[in-house]
């Protein structure tokens, strides 16, 4: 099949990579060029804009920063909407915002095109290995149609329902790693005061009802001084926003939460932090 796809970064080269060892034929576009280098080098073809990736797709998927990149790979004068041909299919993998999956699906429908918002969790190391879970808002024919492309990328995929339900679904996600995140740093804090062995500590807790992934994932690396990013602390910010925001419009004050968001404003904004892993929280204590 042909795909496209727009923003190779961390997530959409891994992404990209796995489409394209399942026998797909690529086409590529990122704002920063020499991202796509690899996959380029691997037998992707790059395009000068996201109309051109769209143009020569069946399916175009899309991985970008914020909202406002989202907004403008698809209603650009060079977007993909300018592009795209009469039945193709989008597939925003961005955590964004609900109400803007819901205006694409709307623009899609009245231009004959079909659309999904399909966020994923799994950081990088799901991405990698094509273990990520996937969560998908959008009209079921269409998930039906893109669900074999999405069980090459995912060990889970599931359909919430209409436009935007995936990325509720990826806000409750996010609401939840909230809490690990602080979690893990702050038992790393306590173990080191406590003068235990962190590697011990962490073999334990693994084995028991504390384990989670996150915990999994980020504490060997925090043990390693590595923040490399899994996922941009920016970028797990701008979602605990949008999540107490959509919160907010509910009537709901998850104070846990909001508290989370007040920390990785001092990480991201204070600190000037935010190319770092979310795992980096623990630099500000």
């Amino acid at each position: 099949m042909q795909l496209g796809f727009v923003g190779t970064g961390v997530m959409g080269a891994a992404i990209a990579t796995n489409l394209m060892a399942a026998g797909h034929q690529l086409t590529v576009y990122n704002r920063t060029k020499q991202k796509t280098d690899a996959l380029v080098a691997a037998g992707a073809t790059w395009a000068d804009t996201p109309a051109a990736v769209a143009a020569n797709s069946d399916v175009v998927f899309t991985m970008v920063g914020f909202p406002k990149d989202v907004d403008q790979v698809y209603f650009g004068d060079d977007g993909i909407f300018s592009g795209l041909k009469v039945g193709k299919t989008v597939v925003d993998m961005t955590t964004s915002q609900p109400k803007l999956a819901v205006k694409i699906a709307a623009y899609a429908n009245q231009h004959g095109f079909h659309a999904l918002d399909a966020p994923v969790s799994g950081g990088d190391i799901g991405a990698k290995n094509a273990t990520l879970t996937i969560m998908v808002g959008g009209a079921d024919t269409t998930y039906q149609a893109v669900l074999p492309l999405f069980k090459v990328i995912g060990h889970v995929v599931n359909h919430f329902g209409a436009a935007g339900t995936g990325q509720h679904a990826k806000m409750a996600n996010q609401i939840m790693i909230a809490g690990t995140m602080t979690g893990l740093t702050e038992m790393l804090l306590y173990t080191k005061a406590a003068g235990l062995d962190p590697q011990k500590v962490l073999a334990t807790l693994s084995s028991g009802g504390a384990d989670n992934w996150s915990m999994d994932n980020y504490v060997p690396r925090i043990l390693k001084d590595d923040y490399t990013p899994g996922f941009f602390a920016r970028h797990f910010l701008k979602d605990l926003r949008i999540a107490l925001t959509e919160a907010d419009a509910m009537g709901l004050d998850l104070v846990a939460t909001a508290q989370a968001k007040r920390l990785y404003e001092v990480m991201v904004d204070v600190k000037g932090l935010g190319d770092q892993g979310t795992q980096g929280l623990i630099n500000i204590y």
